[in-house]
């Protein structure tokens, strides 16, 4: 009887037989690929792929020394024998056929990730490494192949397609790679995971977008009958042209001002567009994790059915939670819901992935409709080319449906620097909700440039002086960290703190409370000081702003938590300048954008009508151009793993480190933890600093690390660095 995976008596886990994994593997991975594909011209190709690196995936280790360690009951360690190698041998011999082609590259990149073009013309996916045992793998491979192959044949009572399929195949191979190893990777990891134990009940939840497309209606006729404002009327008018939208499959835009309802009209047109095309998932991309809880409480209030469970329904994926390490797999999130609310780096570092661990939930994509929300935000401008293509191809291949939505759009796809040559995105939004939106926005906002660079007392002098209740947005989370601690130390009471150095937990408590405090109209005189997470997408509205001079856009959505309904008249929303120190941090990404909003002041062209125009200005200052032709060509040429290494949203790698007590103690102890728990009780900090902030890893679960200084639910992580007296005089600082 051969194995696949080792027994662990101290667990009471028995040994897995090599021909019930298999099964298993290739049943899931066979799921997985059917759904993927469906509706697609190359279904018979992916699928024929996907049964093939499935079944053959574990093949070597059928060898006698693999079987040897696989059936002790002390077993440790990796096997003697790499077993990836035999799969690929295997297929590798089908070098006219397509399927076993892409089924060779996924075998061997179902452990160590998609490779770069370099690995596979050099050895032609094969492990030539030498061991002094045995010679090199690819000999001991070669030689013993054929007993595998026999043997593989007796113990597993199927076999996949030994055809050359001749279905069509993607456009973009890369995108189809990526899917593909998700397939496979899901399958392989959640068999394991069941087998040892570690395995989540899954929340598979259907969509059935009919059914929530008519929930979504009874809510928004009751808050319209509710309030009969102008502002209620124009919100009204922007759902209904979104909600009667062509529910044509593609690429689309919507620009509607802050205020007038995208989260819920977009919503409206998603279901509708895949009730109509039969799709199976709603994405909702978000650039910063705060504007997720908002967005999701807003969702399971109106889109929940009967009897389901709203965390199931409506998916948060705050943070990054990929995990390989089988002691960790069970922690990943994976987007299984049929509504999932997530962030732009999450997505588009998941496009991105060459690691099994962040590609796990890829597969989840296809078949979807996504809204891309506050898109001048998403990425970094010289990411948008290959993001371009990647959207593109989910679109074409994939069965996918874009919405690129905005309070301040810009069209970056007009711009030669993206599309050449450019190309036409339609609106859903008729011209008429546009115009009315337009006209109100003009006399909502008027934009203010304070002449001089302010610092920390100066600032909390101005600031103090306006009209309250106040909002004031800076460029890192250091400079709010030091400014809510300054204004706190004389009045606890007349600030509040939000930014990601909090939790997901006490980001919602500390929304809650400003909410409430908004609603007070006695309430006055305070400040909230925040990072760019609340720029965007959260429904709160202060009598005045304050943005730390970033781009444009960043101006322009700060005016959307100022003033929104109107209800002061016309509110003032200031650019501010810093002088920065030990205390107060520069944000090195702004550096062009901010050149270029101050040349907008002089010109007088602040408004929502220049945002591509700025856009194309500070990518012109930035020399975008020749990063976004690395990464197109790395891309082109099928460098994987480079791909990802230079498609990075935020420069920075993270980690995820958790401050609950309680969490900790679960995950010491080896407790089933949900992905929801580990997010909603951690951080991320940057990894290159771990040592600096003592961040330590929990040794029971591989990945996941622990936050050993001071955390509070007002300042967060910072509370432990603003004690750190060695970290600030180092020149040390925290975006």
């Amino acid at each position: 009887m051969f194995l696949a995976h080792s027994p662990r008596p101290a667990e009471g886990i028995p040994a897995q037989t090599y021909a019930t994994h298999i099964h298993a593997v290739t049943t899931m991975a066979f799921e997985n690929a059917r759904l993927a594909s469906s509706g697609t011209e190359f279904r018979q190709f992916f699928i024929d792929a996907l049964r093939l690196a499935a079944e053959y995936h574990d093949l070597g280790k059928l060898d006698p020394m693999n079987q040897k360690v696989l059936s002790s009951l002390k077993a440790t360690g990796k096997l003697p024998v790499n077993h990836v190698d035999a799969g690929v041998a295997a297929l590798v011999k089908r070098a006219k056929d397509p399927a076993a082609s892409l089924a060779a590259l996924l075998i061997y990149s179902h452990h160590r990730g998609l490779p770069d073009a370099s690995e596979i013309y050099n050895n032609h996916l094969r492990d030539i490494e030498r061991d002094d045992k045995f010679g090199s793998t690819k000999e001991r491979t070669d030689r013993w192949l054929e007993r595998y192959l026999e043997w593989h044949r007796a113990d597993v009572d199927f076999q996949s397609p030994s055809h050359k399929s001749n279905s069509e195949l993607p456009s973009a191979p890369q995108v189809a790679a990526r899917l593909a190893l998700s397939c496979l990777v899901d399958a392989d990891h959640s068999d394991t995971a069941q087998n040892y134990g570690q395995w989540q009940p899954s929340t598979f939840v259907l969509l059935n977008p009919a059914v929530r497309l008519s929930l979504l209606d009874d809510y928004i006729a009751l808050l319209n009958s509710a309030s009969q404002s102008e502002r209620n009327q124009l919100r009204a008018k922007v759902y209904k042209t979104c909600r009667t939208a062509s529910a044509e499959r593609g690429i689309v835009s919507c620009d509607s001002p802050v205020g007038s309802g995208k989260t819920t009209a977009i919503m409206a047109h998603l279901l509708r567009v895949a009730s109509e095309n039969n799709l199976r998932r709603i994405f909702v991309v978000l650039p910063y994790t705060n504007i997720i809880t908002q967005s999701v409480d807003v969702y399971r209030s109106c889109l929940t059915l009967e009897g389901e469970n709203p965390e199931y329904a409506v998916a948060a994926h705050h943070h990054r939670a990929e995990f390989s390490d089988l002691q960790s797999r069970s922690l990943t999130y994976l987007w299984e819901s049929p509504i999932v609310v997530t962030t732009a780096v999450q997505f588009f570092e998941t496009l991105a992935a060459a690691r099994t661990g962040a590609l796990r939930k890829l597969h989840q994509l296809a078949n979807s409709a996504v809204f891309i929300d506050e898109s001048h935000a998403a990425l970094p401008a010289h990411l948008w080319p290959t993001a371009w293509r990647w959207i593109n191809a989910l679109q074409r291949d994939w069965n996918c449906h874009f919405v690129l939505g905005s309070g301040s759009l810009s069209e970056f796809w007009t711009l030669p620097e993206f599309s050449d040559p450019p190309v036409s995105v339609p609106s859903i939004i008729s011209e008429a909700p546009s115009k009315e939106s337009g006209l109100f926005e003009a006399s909502r906002i008027s934009y203010q440039s304070h002449p001089t660079p302010l610092n920390l007392d100066q600032l909390v002098a101005f600031v103090s002086e306006t009209e309250g209740p106040r909002l004031l947005i800076v460029n890192t989370v250091q400079s709010a960290a030091f400014i809510a601690s300054h204004l706190n130390s004389s009045d606890g009471n007349n600030v509040e703190h939000l930014s990601t150095s909090l939790t997901p937990n006490d980001r919602g408590a500390t929304l809650s409370r400003i909410k409430t405090r908004l609603g007070d109209r006695n309430d006055k005189d305070w400040t909230l000081v925040a990072t760019s997470c609340v720029e965007a997408g959260v429904d709160i509205s202060f009598r005045t702003g304050f943005r730390e001079r970033a781009s444009l856009n960043s101006l322009l959505q700060t005016s959307g938590r100022v003033n929104r309904n109107g209800e002061f008249g016309t509110a003032n929303v200031w650019d501010i300048q810093l002088i920065h120190d030990n205390r107060l941090r520069r944000h090195p990404a702004f550096a062009d954008s901010a050149i270029v909003l101050g040349e907008l002041f002089e010109k007088g062209m602040v408004s929502p009508e220049n945002c591509t125009y700025a856009m194309q200005r500070e990518i012109r200052r930035a020399g975008m151009k020749s990063d976004a032709e690395l990464i197109r060509k790395l891309e082109a040429k099928r460098q994987f793993a480079e791909v990802e290494k230079h498609f990075r949203v935020i420069d920075s790698n993270t980690l995820i480190a958790v401050v609950d007590p309680n969490l900790k103690r679960r995950l010491r102890n080896r407790d089933k933890v949900s992905f929801q728990d580990l997010q909603n009780g951690s951080v991320q900090v940057y990894s290159n600093r771990a040592v600096d902030f003592a961040v330590t890893p929990i040794a029971e679960r591989p990945g996941v690390y622990e936050w050993t200084l001071a955390y509070d639910a007002f300042l967060g992580y910072m509370a432990g660095i603003i004690e750190q007296v060695d970290f600030l005089s180092s020149g040390g600082a925290f975006v």
